[in-house]
């Protein structure tokens, strides 16, 4: 009996450790690899996709360098003697009927064994990496398990109609012998009736949704008779994930509104009501109610944990600040945990900017109701630094901006009321609870983004915050113009790239050039060139240093150009770009450092060298830069990535929708699941295998309806014992937690 959590549950059979079950050599192989240590994470690595028995797997776009398990037949095979009779190779061709796919074996004793099973008409399954030779895709010495080879009629007609689970797998462990591994642990379990196993999901909620027992479930998705078998597997483990994952959140949603917090409200004719008079611009809707929201939440008596999500460009620091110095009103402190220090100090100038003389509090000059915005990095310098702790200590600065430096021990408030994170998802959880955890009582949290994230995300991720939305542009911001710029097809459309920039300047403004990386790297990195996914070599990724002075001698000849990227000292960033926003550099040449946060409104256009290199959600966090004043803004999205290349067909969309909201949805169906989810979660690996967020939505939502009924009915979930038991499996530790810290 193992105790969880004070309630007492039978032996969960998923816990065995593998090397009993399936033998320690393999179990070891599996661990080391595949990171599974298991029977429950065994039978949680699903298959990637099926194989029919009498269907043959595609040949023709294997990718290259990876290691991939392919269906085929035998159509030829041949001996090769070379070196003057003293070596001998095997050449095995495989085909779908469409493309072909060579196997070579080499050696006398190699070919001797191989040539005498894989003969023309045979069938089988063949895992190798795949190379190209002599432009032929080819398997080195692959491992293989031939079909159908010793089965009766009847057997090979049942084998035949049955689907074939193909494994994520890796070159120690191909596919099918995870596949007998599988079939062990099944039969094993089998044979105990599964004793023991802890159902997540209760009979009640079953019934209701018409699943499968889970026991069933893992037999019908890793040995299915045909594919509706597949489907009711599928259906009753992605209700796993999606219901385990929101008890977990509905939990937290709980703890967190019983905790004590103090009320935040903002004072009549305080810094807030003097911040709106002074406004040059009226509020969007979308701005007031989305403050009115923050404003409820500031008002109550337990942390508010909130989303702030929106358009770039939306006004998310303006909503942020409203809220900051609501706090502020209160007595209380707010706290900006920006990512980057050029961030930090953009968020610094802009906020203090926006501010005017209500920053200026006890300050010759300043307003009487005025207080102070500090600003806190790691690299400043003593005495800055000596002064910025102490206005934070002592409660004279309201608003203190940072980036980690925040969260050292040396620093203290006076009152921490609001703790608002920036592009939260470039923090770890140890990061942000840090900043949370110094306040004497819990404060309210404020978490913005400016990647949108469509619902099913932001309800999946951040389930556990209430969200809200900006969606309406303020007036003023005009509109973006995007085009693909194919330089290696049409090199004179990049000619034409640099004369808008000419133009542009011409015309009074200015320009940004971003690129994928610094420059200045060793050798052998500049000499190093990238595989792409055709297998062609391609040359390094354009770099700042090298674009800049290509330009400055080349077609921006006698422009003012400016670099900026990571490596260069704080005051140096700061310096440059304090000299772009008062209009003395016309170019800013720029790594990502620019991507989210910098609000210069002279800036019309924007060229993206290499822009392939870049995800969606982070060309369009760029193109945001630009169209930010009165003056359209134009970006060019640079690349050399071949026509009909999926890379170019991103690149289209990118071009063709400024909807940051339908471009998310793009972004996230072109990556896995669990880069998404690890990223914003926990940076470890997602314990989603089956559930797709996009695709699921509607199981999500009504998991998630499901999940909040029972916690609030059985906050504890002592009449769910076996949910209990799951949590700890189907949520691994890492995110347990982040659940639990927030």
């Amino acid at each position: 009996m193992v105790c969880n959590g004070g309630v007492t549950t039978p032996r969960e059979p998923l816990a065995q450790p593998l090397g009993k079950v399936v033998g320690g050599t393999t179990a070891k192989v599996m661990a080391a690899h595949l990171d599974l240590h298991t029977v429950g994470d065994l039978l949680h690595h699903y298959p990637r996709r099926y194989a029919e028995r009498g269907e043959l797997t595609g040949l023709a776009d294997l990718p290259l360098d990876e290691h991939v398990t392919v269906v085929a037949e035998i159509a030829d095979a041949r001996s090769l003697s070379f070196n003057r009779g003293r070596g001998l190779r095997l050449e095995v061709t495989l085909t779908d009927g469409r493309g072909r796919l060579q196997l070579v074996f080499f050696g006398h004793r190699a070919v001797r064994h191989h040539e005498k099973v894989l003969l023309p008409g045979r069938r089988g399954m063949f895992a190798g990496k795949v190379s190209r030779f002599n432009r032929t895709l080819q398997l080195s010495h692959p491992a293989y398990e031939l079909l159908d080879e010793e089965a009766g009629e009847e057997a090979v007609a049942e084998f035949a109609g049955r689907p074939l689970p193909i494994y994520p797998a890796c070159k120690q462990l191909e596919s099918w012998r995870i596949a007998k591994s599988v079939a062990v642990v099944l039969d094993s379990l089998q044979a105990t009736d599964w004793a023991g196993l802890a159902d997540p999901l209760p009979a009640a909620l079953r019934g209701r949704r018409g699943l499968l027992p889970l026991p069933e479930a893992f037999e019908k998705v890793h040995r299915p008779r045909g594919r509706p078998d597949i489907a009711e597997a599928r259906s009753r483990l992605k209700w796993d994930e999606a219901f385990v994952l929101q008890v977990a959140l509905a939990r937290r949603r709980r703890a967190a509104a019983q905790q004590p917090a103090v009320p935040r409200k903002p004072a009549p004719g305080g810094l807030l009501e003097a911040f709106d008079a002074r406004l040059p611009f009226t509020l969007t809707e979308g701005q007031r109610q989305v403050s009115d929201e923050i404003f409820a939440d500031l008002a109550v008596e337990h942390p508010m944990h909130r989303l702030l999500q929106g358009e770039v460009g939306s006004g998310k620091t303006l909503v942020a600040l409203r809220a900051m110095l609501a706090v502020a009103d209160s007595g209380g402190q707010s706290a900006l945990l920006a990512p980057t220090e050029v961030l930090a100090q953009q968020h610094h100038r802009s906020i203090t900017e926006m501010l005017g003389e209500l920053a200026e509090g006890g300050m010759l000059g300043g307003a009487e109701q005025g207080t102070r915005v500090a600003l806190l990095t790691g690299s400043m310098g003593a005495q800055a630094r000596r002064r910025a702790l102490l206005q934070a200590a002592t409660g004279e600065a309201g608003v203190v901006i940072g980036t980690h430096a925040l969260i050292e021990d040396v620093v203290r408030f006076h009152d921490l009321g609001l703790v608002v994170v920036d592009e939260q998802h470039r923090f770890g959880v140890e990061q942000r609870d840090a900043l949370r955890g110094k306040g004497e009582r819990p404060p309210h949290l404020l978490v913005m983004t400016a990647t949108p994230i469509p619902r099913t995300v932001a309800m999946t991720v951040f389930g556990d915050l209430e969200t809200s939305v900006l969606d309406q542009l303020p007036e003023g911001r005009s509109p973006i113009a995007s085009h693909l710029v194919p330089a290696r097809d049409k090199p004179h459309f990049l000619d034409r790239a640099w004369q808008r920039v000419t133009e542009e300047v011409s015309a009074g403004h200015q320009a940004y050039v971003v690129c994928p990386r610094i420059g200045e790297e060793g050798a052998e990195e500049r000499a190093a060139a990238e595989r792409g996914q055709d297998g062609e070599e391609r040359r390094p990724p354009l770099a700042v240093l090298d674009v800049a002075e290509q330009l400055s001698g080349g077609p921006l000849a006698g422009l003012r150009l400016a670099v900026l990227h990571g490596r260069l000292a704080p005051e140096a960033k700061d310096e440059v770009m304090r000299r772009f926003a008062a209009g003395e550099v016309d170019v800013l040449v720029a790594t990502t450092v620019i991507e989210v946060g910098v609000n210069v409104p002279n800036a019309t256009v924007m060229v993206i060298m290499d822009a392939d290199r870049f995800g969606v959600s982070q060309l369009h966090q760029l193109r945001g830069r630009v169209g930010r004043g009165s003056a359209p803004g134009l970006c060019l999205l640079v690349s050399e990535a071949p026509e009909g290349s999926a890379a170019r067909s991103r690149l289209a969309a990118v071009a063709a929708t400024t909807d940051g909201f339908e471009l998310s949805r793009i972004d996230l169906e072109q990556r896995r699941e669990g880069d998404v989810l690890g990223e914003a979660q926990s940076g470890g690996r997602s314990s989603l295998r089956m559930l797709a967020v996009i695709d699921d939505e509607e199981l999500i939502e009504e998991a998630r309806g499901e999940a909040t009924a029972l916690v609030a009915a059985d906050p504890e979930l002592e009449g769910s014992p076996e949910l209990r038991a799951a949590l700890g499996s189907l949520v691994d530790a890492e995110r347990e937690e982040f659940l639990e810290k927030g």
